[in-house]
């Protein structure tokens, strides 16, 4: 059964000449004066700049800047505790500075949504819808990981429900489980703020299947990461992504 159309926003911008210029002006000029923040490396920055102005291109500043509000908060959770973390030896790499592998493992799904909203406006509504819940689960996922390392207390093998010691692929904790709820929730919340979801039943859906995909990323960590070596966190993180995008897009029937 064919998934129903609706309308599409009328903030879309035109796919002109000028609005991918303004894009690329724009980026390349933010980035420029960004780069001295310790939010990415230098070629993280880069390819960011490249996301933006795909970003600003497809989706005009609503979707530009709902993920440079999604990489903000990602950086200050993932920096919350850094010292205690780094004497566990559970911290990010680089204090947490991400590179072009962590930009497009949490964004490659949703920019490829933003393209097919701006070359489908038809179905962007619903492309919308996705792209939302891809970005509620990268920071459901991070809330929960950074938090549960940091705070979580007891962390059990969500496969098999045993202690573990915190960091260890697939382990889970109250604390973590709620952080990664709010985490999706606060995404969900800028992204029906901003325009690009509708109505308290999206928001609502676009949260639980942030969580939901963060449990199920927790089940492949436990399961096919610790088998598959392969698999690195970057392509476990654009699972998740995808897994929340078609989640919330087959769930979705229109509407507030």
């Amino acid at each position: 059964m064919p998934l129903p159309l609706a309308t599409a926003p009328s903030w879309l911008p035109d796919q002109s000449p000028p609005q991918w210029l303004l894009a690329l002006l724009l980026n390349g000029g933010l980035i420029a004066l960004a780069q001295r923040t310790p939010l990415l490396t230098a070629a993280g920055w880069a390819h960011a700049a490249a996301l933006g102005s795909l970003l600003w291109g497809c989706l005009g500043w609503r979707g530009w800047l709902a993920v440079v509000l999604y990489l903000l908060l990602g950086s200050l959770v993932t920096r919350l505790g850094l010292r205690i973390k780094e004497e566990r030896g559970l911290a990010e790499a680089r204090g947490g500075r991400r590179g072009p592998a962590n930009v497009w493992g949490s964004a490659a799904t949703g920019a490829a949504l933003a393209l097919l909203a701006a070359l489908w406006p038809p179905f962007s509504p619903r492309l919308l819808v996705g792209f939302a819940a891809s970005f509620s689960a990268k920071l459901a996922d991070t809330c929960g990981s950074e938090i549960g390392k940091r705070w979580g207390g007891t962390t059990l093998l969500i496969t098999t429900l045993r202690p573990v010691p915190p960091g260890t692929e697939g382990a889970i904790s109250a604390a973590g489980t709620a952080a990664s709820l709010g985490g999706g929730a606060v995404m969900a919340t800028l992204m029906l703020a901003l325009g690009l979801i509708q109505g308290g039943s999206t928001w609502l859906l676009v949260t639980l299947v942030a969580l939901a995909a963060t449990l199920i990323e927790s089940g492949i960590g436990a399961g096919l990461q610790r088998r598959w070596h392969w698999l690195s966190n970057e392509l476990v993180n654009a699972l998740q992504t995808t897994i929340a995008a078609l989640l919330a897009m087959a769930l979705w029937r229109g509407g507030a």
